[in-house]
């Protein structure tokens, strides 16, 4: 899917690590909740709360997922999960375009 009919987007920006990697919030009727954003390259870790699916638009990417030892590569037209109540890491190789959905 390409475009995302009749939600409402949050207009305040959520931004990390200093602006390198900000998102806009979508909220959809049915209450459901995704973020579309972009990282810059460099090295994150989050946490999360719901589990997430992390659908990459474009870009390169390593994660690090919970309970894993190595690290996998990722590359736009991909996605990974992420369990709820977690951590997980990111080595961002090139501009990352992300669409993030957060499952309860």
């Amino acid at each position: 899917m390409s475009e995302f009919p009749n939600v409402t987007v949050v207009k305040k920006a959520n931004v990390y690590f200093n602006g390198n990697v900000t998102s806009r919030t979508v909220l959809f009727s049915d209450g459901s909740k995704k973020t579309l954003g972009v990282m810059l390259p460099g090295e994150y870790e989050f946490n999360t709360t719901d589990k997430e699916i992390m659908e990459i638009l474009s870009g390169d990417l390593d994660v690090l997922l919970p309970g894993e030892n190595g690290w996998k590569k990722i590359s736009g037209g991909e996605s990974f999960e992420v369990p709820a109540n977690a951590k997980f890491s990111l080595k961002i190789r090139t501009l990352t375009d992300y669409c993030c959905s957060f499952v309860r």
